[in-house]
């Protein structure tokens, strides 16, 4: 039959079988399509659940910063400006992805998404690219390179990870194709595709950014906390009977170690001080992951302190003993020095501090250091000069005419770091526009036992895309204000080189202030 006329009924068996395998083909297109879309529908739910993780540990990094600026303050910065650019490039993305789907009435009907014409005409422009492509090309490229110089040189892995990630060829921008040929990367993953899986391929792409900012937090956290368990947070204690010692007897104590950690707190406290039951607030408070204790030191002789503080521990309670002495003399033998605030004094700081002996009248006792002025009584001032230490000597006499004379070395530290602030916020902050057009720049020490008048002389001022402007005075000029009318919603305009000063201390030169960051919520 092959070579000769066929019949009209052989005619017709042929051509339904035509339309029979062009029936399964049709078949096989629609369910590829339909999995296309539920790809789709999975990535971007996973996309959703990544988010919020992502937001949790950017959110746990924030409060890290705030508990300790100089332990996180950089790495949550970088994390910070990782996210800046992630967000940015999902954007993008989820724009293209708009514009694919506007002409689609359902859009969860697949099997019709099975056309090109979008992105072959976004992209190309017969042989080249349009300015389309070369913005999709751009977007790609530059994401990878801004954020690999931002992550860290200890986190090698997670800068491999982005490279391969958003790869896009070899350093032609070409692909190796089955038959051996070299095709462009572009035209390799988007040219001539269906309109779903090209709308999965873009979902994908935003897992990626999604995985890169998950990664690159995790790794963060992780190198902190490997930090945080060094041998280097550890201090030492040491155990020992009796707090006091005869002379001639021989000591009996252990120096044990003990990690550092204000933020490991008791969930109940149960002491005694020589058997009366201690009570929160009158005679302790917990305070930095320490119970302080605030009962008098008692009459003359050995004291105990005996109970235990108990913590949950994965919903287990666990309870930790307490026993340790301590003794009261009733004659000393030393000045007692102290700073009134703190256990140091702070260069360009009028330091309140207390000298006295017990035992001795404040008229019979002397105390010396450099830069240390007496005020009345029991007070003194310390303005403390250059160097790193001080030494105060004070001296007296006893009733019975002995003289007693002590040394005390106190460090001296400069005072710490300014923080910027806009309408009284440090760090990132939500605002309107016309808001941080009015707000006033600030600085403030936090955390800092001194109340000190900090003002603002100038700032530089950025925003996205706009070139730094360098304002005079602590709020925003004419042209400050007309580069934030160029900002568009969700973006994070800077505020840095905060000039700031000490009110009644000009002289005195502060540390950087840090930066802050203002995200436009209109």
């Amino acid at each position: 039959m092959a070579g000769g006329k066929q019949s009209p009924r052989q005619k017709m068996v042929n051509l339904m079988y035509l339309v029979f395998i062009c029936m399964l083909a049709l078949n096989m297109s629609k369910e590829v399509l339909a999995a296309f879309g539920l790809m789709n529908e999975k990535l971007e739910t996973s996309n959703v659940k990544t988010s919020e993780s992502n937001l949790a540990f950017l959110s746990g990094l924030e409060t890290k910063k705030g508990e300790n600026p100089e332990k996180f303050g950089e790495l949550y910065e970088k994390a910070t400006k990782i996210k800046e650019l992630s967000k940015e490039y999902f954007d993008y993305l989820e724009g293209l992805k708009s514009e694919m789907m506007k002409d689609v009435e359902d859009p969860t009907d697949y099997t019709v998404m099975d056309k090109s014409d979008y992105l072959d005409g976004k992209f190309f422009q017969g042989d080249n690219l349009s300015e389309g492509g070369k913005e999709f090309m751009k977007r790609i490229n530059d994401y990878r390179t801004q954020v690999s110089a931002i992550l860290p040189e200890n986190m090698a892995e997670v800068k491999a990870s982005v490279k391969s990630r958003f790869e896009t060829g070899d350093a032609d921008g070409k692909v190796e194709k089955r038959d051996g040929t070299k095709q462009d990367w572009i035209n390799y993953q988007y040219e001539g595709f269906p309109l779903v899986a090209s709308l999965t391929k873009l979902t994908a792409l935003q897992a990626d950014i999604k995985s890169t900012e998950e990664d690159a937090l995790k790794s963060m956290l992780a190198g902190q906390l490997t930090t945080e368990v060094s041998m280097t947070n550890y201090t030492t204690l040491l155990e020992q009977e009796k707090s006091a010692f005869y002379s001639g007897e021989k000591f009996s104590g252990s120096v044990v170690l003990g990690r550092k950690d204000a933020t490991t707190k008791p969930n109940e406290v149960n002491l005694t001080l020589d058997g009366r039951k201690l009570s929160e607030g009158s005679d302790y408070e917990i305070k930095d992951g320490q119970v302080k204790l605030l009962v008098s030191a008692g009459a003359p002789g050995d004291h105990k302190i005996e109970g235990n503080l108990v913590f949950m521990q994965d919903g287990e309670r666990t309870e930790v003993p307490v026993s340790s002495t301590f003794a009261t003399i009733s004659k000393p033998n030393a000045a007692l020095i102290a700073a009134d605030k703190m256990n140091v004094v702070y260069r360009g700081v009028a330091n309140p501090m207390s000298i006295s002996i017990p035992g001795i009248p404040n008229n019979k006792v002397s105390a010396s250091a450099p830069g240390l002025s007496k005020r009345e009584g029991s007070k003194y001032i310390m303005n403390p000069g250059t160097g790193r230490s001080v030494t105060i000597t004070a001296s007296g006499t006893l009733p019975d005419g002995q003289k007693v004379s002590s040394k005390s070395e106190f460090r001296i530290k400069d005072i710490p770091r300014p923080a910027s602030t806009i309408r009284g916020e440090s760090g990132s902050v939500k605002m309107p526009r016309n808001n941080l057009e009015i707000s006033t720049i600030g600085a403030i020490l936090e955390d800092f036992d001194f109340d000190l008048k900090l003002a603002v002389s100038g700032f530089s001022f950025k925003v996205p895309g706009q070139p730094t402007v360098k304002v005079n005075g602590n709020k925003l000029d004419a042209r400050a204000k007309s580069a934030l009318k160029r900002a568009k919603r969700g973006d994070a305009v800077q505020i840095f080189d905060v000039q700031a000063y000490i009110t009644n201390n000009k002289s005195y030169k502060l540390k950087k202030v840090s930066n802050v960051f203002i995200e436009l919520t209109n």
